[in-house]
């Protein structure tokens, strides 16, 4: 029997070809590394998949963020373990924007994943503290909590991203997006 237009799959198939590279960008994002994102994009892509019926009438990015969301965090419960070097990281490089771009990637590499898929989604995905809360399935509460945690812990670990490499401008002056009261 040939699919017919009524399945979904038409519909399924124009969500990932305009939604995967942001997708993909949101789960690189939540787990750091490329590889990985990719997988988990792939995964969460045939969940949405199997549910697409039922979803599609509703807002299915935020059903897929809920599940790269999920699913990272139970790779990383399975998988955690230390990443020991014997030799000291590279310095930042002298390059402002990628130092930026470097230095907050090693940032979000040192807060848990719940923090790290906050920030991901309040910030680079720009979503409301609610539709946050609504992806995560955790509460308006939580989302706060979290966010204000993980902007304190970025605050101690990257004190780089709150100044201005400029001449003659101080933190004051800088506004970095960090400046939530502790």
């Amino acid at each position: 029997m040939a699919p017919t237009s009524d399945d979904g799959r038409d519909g399924y198939l124009a969500f990932v070809e305009n939604h995967q590279h942001r997708l993909l960008r949101a789960a690189y994002l939540i787990c750091g590394n490329r590889h990985q994102a990719e997988d988990l994009l792939q995964d969460a892509l045939l969940k949405l998949a199997l549910r697409w019926s039922s979803v599609r009438d509703g807002d299915p990015s935020a059903y897929v963020r809920a599940i790269l969301y999920r699913d990272s965090v139970s790779w990383w419960r399975r998988r955690r373990r230390e990443w020991l070097s014997a030799a000291p990281p590279d310095q930042v490089a002298h390059d402002r924007d990628g130092a930026l771009r470097l230095t907050m990637h090693d940032a979000l590499g040192l807060l848990p994943p719940r923090q790290r898929a906050v920030l991901v989604l309040r910030y680079y995905e720009d979503l409301t503290e609610v539709a946050t809360a609504e992806a995560l399935g955790v509460t308006v509460g939580t989302v706060k909590s979290q966010c204000h945690a993980a902007l304190r812990r970025l605050r101690e670990v990257a004190s780089d991203l709150a100044r201005d490499a400029r001449p003659g401008r101080g933190p004051a002056d800088l506004a970095s997006g960090l400046e939530v009261n502790p």
